[in-house]
């Protein structure tokens, strides 16, 4: 080849290098292993969705309905799927319409990007329209955040952005870009992605002895107990746990987040802690000798009065985070690090033993708790449908194989004590933040991140109507979700307090809902609704097989209880089983 050639093949290579800060982006995303994008569209933002109008082969982007419901579905899109979710948002409303979800998604440790345009930087601090500081409103509730003024700063800020979102304890990042930086040309030269940050270390450095410290307190304890939580999960981590436990024998109780870690069946696992977990495992968290806890946070739902919790115990806590140790509980040995590789280094060092009758203390609370809380909720001898029949006759029919992303309230707490499991990253629920209408759109995003799976929404008749104009993104893009709505006709958890602890004044707690079948029907979406035990069955069967989204809504008791429960103000010690014991 001649050297004019040569030259001119040169210059035409570096034309071609030559992208708008807009595109930009996608190509950051396309190196990312990028597929889908959550988002809503607008003025600020608009030169990236004009960048995407030429992608569309490469990125895939759903439509949704509200900002909120974008971020939810990058969330449950991440859950299930172990990737990173990406959300596209405009600036003003649209950003701050991001924040509820950017605060679940951080409380939950759930890795999610999020690009926001932003007005051209030279209005910034002028009050332009749609202007808002959102890198101030953010900072709290992001684990990362940054303002691009100049488009050659993207790629390097978009990788740094992945790395910190996936990376240690996942969670939430937010980069906005002006719009002169999203129209701005300039040299594109490759996009290198991040994996080192200078002044951030996302796995502490693990040190032996403290391995070898709580091998030596687990293998001199008569009786060890393990919570664990998320960070089984987040880690990879369910294969390296189960070795840890099986071997050294010890009953294995999950928190809300961790549920699905390891089969709900698993004959090491004794239940759920927390507000309205299992009765042994909260009755007995007070007397075990060793308490070892794994990639959980000693949130207080699962600890109630801490000056009341586990004191008698020696305590062993593994988290990648170390902000987390000694937070809250104050820990005998602290475990820095992922604990994909401290759980081996652990397990190497424990000793073979069964608890057997450790282990029969759980089982012997556990009949108590069959006999006054699970008998007379999964099998009620009333005429009134209770939520916990339901998800008994949902496990039948799904054998714990389909994923299921719950909402908030009394269903949830129904739906998480009784819904069987026997894969992980098959239980999504918000957990830390609790947040109402996170069901819908959390399903939506599950379903594009297991498009294999089995995607089921339990929502109340409360939380469905926060969220509930996520239909229509349902029908644009043909989601096929099942849609489980237990309805009682009120605000459910809020009512059972006031019944409990307000003598009754049920204040604003009674609510009218709409005709949800036709509503759906507005969107075409098949349902029907049933209120009859000898209906329900077949209802179920019949949303489950259906081609298509599906919704079913099933009329319950209206002021049925969930139990067992811990008071507020009082220890896990102190959990009661029905409404007498208060």
């Amino acid at each position: 080849m001649k050297a004019v050639e040569l030259v001119e093949e040169k210059i035409e290579t570096k034309k071609q290098m030559f992208l708008t800060g807009g595109q930009a982006v996608l190509e950051a995303f396309l190196e990312e292993g990028v597929d889908t994008i959550f988002g809503y569209p607008g003025g600020a933002i608009m030169p990236i969705y004009d960048a995407l109008y030429d992608y569309n082969d490469r990125l895939k982007h759903i439509l949704v309905r509200h900002e909120q419901g974008a971020i939810h579905a990058a969330q449950g899109f991440a859950r299930v799927s172990g990737k990173t979710g990406v959300v596209f948002a405009t600036s003003g409303p649209g950003a701050t319409n991001l924040v509820t979800g950017l605060a679940d998604a951080m409380i939950d440790s759930t890795p999610v990007v999020c690009i926001t345009g932003q007005v051209f930087a030279h209005l910034l601090g002028t009050d332009a329209f749609q202007e808002i500081d959102v890198i101030n409103i953010t900072t709290p509730v992001t684990k990362w955040n940054f303002q691009v003024t100049d488009a050659t700063e993207i790629p390097a800020v978009l990788a740094k952005a992945f790395y910190i979102a996936g990376s240690g304890r996942p969670g939430p990042v937010l980069i906005d870009i002006t719009k002169n930086a999203q129209l701005q040309q300039f040299e594109y030269e490759r996009y290198e992605k991040c994996n080192h940050i200078r002044s951030y270390r996302p796995k502490p450095i693990i040190r032996k002895k403290y391995i070898e410290a709580a091998a030596a307190l687990i293998n001199n304890a008569t009786r060890p107990f393990v919570i664990f939580g998320q960070g089984v999960i987040l880690g990879n981590a369910e294969k390296e746990f189960k070795a840890f436990i099986e071997k050294a024998g010890i009953p294995a109780a999950w928190t809300i987040m961790g549920m699905s870690a390891i089969p709900t069946n698993h004959p090491l696992g004794v239940g759920m802690l927390g507000m309205h977990g299992n009765y042994g495992p909260n009755v007995l968290t007070n007397e075990c000798d060793v308490l070892i806890a794994v990639g959980m946070r000693f949130d207080d739902r699962v600890t109630g009065r801490l000056d009341k919790y586990a004191k008698q115990a020696k305590i062993i806590h593994l988290d990648i985070d170390p902000s987390e140790i000694d937070k809250n509980v104050k820990t005998n040995v602290p475990v820095w690090g992922d604990c994909k590789e401290t759980l081996p280094m652990l397990t190497a060092l424990v000793e073979q033993k069964n608890h057997t009758d450790w282990h029969q203390k759980f089982k012997d609370y556990q009949l108590k708790e069959d006999e006054k809380c699970i008998g007379p909720e999964l099998n009620p001898t009333t005429d009134e449908l209770t939520m916990g029949e339901v998800i008994k006759l949902l496990n039948e029919l799904t054998n714990g194989e389909a994923v299921i992303v719950t909402d908030v309230g009394q269903h949830q707490m129904v739906a998480c004590r009784y819904a069987k499991y026997n894969n992980s990253k098959s239980n999504i629920t918000s957990g830390g933040l609790g947040t109402m209408g996170f069901a819908l759109p959390t399903a939506i995003g599950a379903k594009f991140g297991a498009p294999s799976k089995t995607i089921i929404a339990i929502a109340g008749d409360g939380g469905i109507q926060m969220t509930i104009q996520e239909l229509g993104t349902i029908m644009q893009f043909d989601v096929e979700i099942k849609i489980l709505i237990l309805n009682n006709q009120f605000l459910g958890m809020v009512r059972q307090w006031q019944q409990l602890f307000h003598e009754k004044r049920y204040s604003f707690v009674g609510i009218t809902s709409p005709n949800f079948v036709q509503v759906a029907k507005g969107y075409y979406i098949e349902g029907q609704k049933v209120s009859e035990r000898e209906k329900l069955k077949d209802a179920l069967q019949t949303m489950l097989q259906h081609k298509g989204s599906y919704l079913l809504e099933v009329m319950v008791g209206k002021e049925n209880n969930v139990f067992p429960m811990v008071p507020q103000g009082k220890g896990v010690s102190e959990i009661v089983l029905s409404k007498e014991e208060i």
